[in-house]
């Protein structure tokens, strides 16, 4: 049986895993894939820090996606000859230090070693902290610079744009609103950027409830000293440091003033970076 991929016949090595967020810990892997290397993503479909094929942006070769889902009824000795069918050069494979495969996971490294020279990354860890998925999720609720440097690079979500509530632009600021499946960070408010039709500008932007207002949840950007009104569906948003936490303001001019001290202090803190 040939291969269902094309372009992949010449691959000799690929590494296997879930991959949400390609952070750290992962990139030891990457590194160990060579030119003519490739990977194959596992998604069950829980990423969040990234889903899908935004995966793809933060990884130089090519990825294959495979649905757990599809596939998790497989024994392990079929889902290596799934492996040999769609990478028929295949020689080599590089796994995280707790990779288990098939049905009810009961392949291992050993197995994989029955077939293939095998590469398997111990556990990275950055000033003694284990990097991985699931410790970046948390450290987006407690500490956003930490969640950055474990990431190697600031945190992005991606959204549609969406209609808000339609009071910013009159009594308060324009904002862009986002309606995403990505993680999120705590509530409050943060130094982003924004990107908007393929350009990035600088900006300060909102999670949370909107306590002062209609009290819903929302995703919001205000781009500093310009107006762009989007014309592509999906907006990016890149979160740079957490300004300060989410509170209620009894009226609109008191909230206003609070904008408006924050959009200075972001002016400030951009110009630094």
């Amino acid at each position: 049986m040939s291969s269902i991929f094309t372009g992949l016949q010449s691959i000799d090595t690929i590494a296997i895993g879930n991959f949400d967020g390609l952070h750290l810990g992962h990139q030891q892997l990457l590194g160990r894939l060579g030119p003519k290397g490739a990977v194959a993503v596992i998604e069950h479909g829980r990423a969040c820090l990234s889903p899908g094929y935004f995966r793809s942006r933060y990884c130089p070769y090519p990825m294959v996606f495979y649905d757990l889902h599809k596939i998790k009824h497989l024994t392990p000795d079929d889902f290596i000859h799934r492996l040999q069918n769609d990478f028929p050069s295949l020689q080599r494979v590089v796994i995280g230090y707790d990779f288990v495969f098939g049905h009810k996971q009961s392949g291992d490294k050993a197995l994989l070693e029955r077939y293939f020279e095998v590469v398997q990354i111990p556990q990275y860890r950055y000033e003694g902290i284990a990097v991985h998925s699931k410790k970046i999720k948390q450290l987006l609720q407690s500490d956003l610079k930490m969640a950055n440097t474990l990431l190697g690079r600031d945190y992005v979500i991606e959204g549609r744009h969406v209609k808000g509530q339609g009071i910013g632009a009159k009594e308060l600021v324009a904002t862009l609103n986002l309606q995403t499946n990505f993680c999120l960070p705590k509530e409050g408010v943060y130094l982003t950027r924004t990107n908007v039709d393929d350009k990035w500008h600088d900006s300060i932007s909102f999670v949370g409830h909107r306590k002062s207002t209609d009290r819903r949840f929302a995703v919001e950007s205000h781009l500093l000293d310009t107006k762009v009104v989007p014309k592509q569906s999906y907006i990016e948003m890149a979160f740079v440091s957490f300004m300060r936490q989410n509170r209620r303001f009894e009226t609109l001019g008191a909230l206003k003033a609070q904008i408006d001290n924050d959009i200075e202090l972001a002016r400030k803190e951009h110009g630094k970076r």
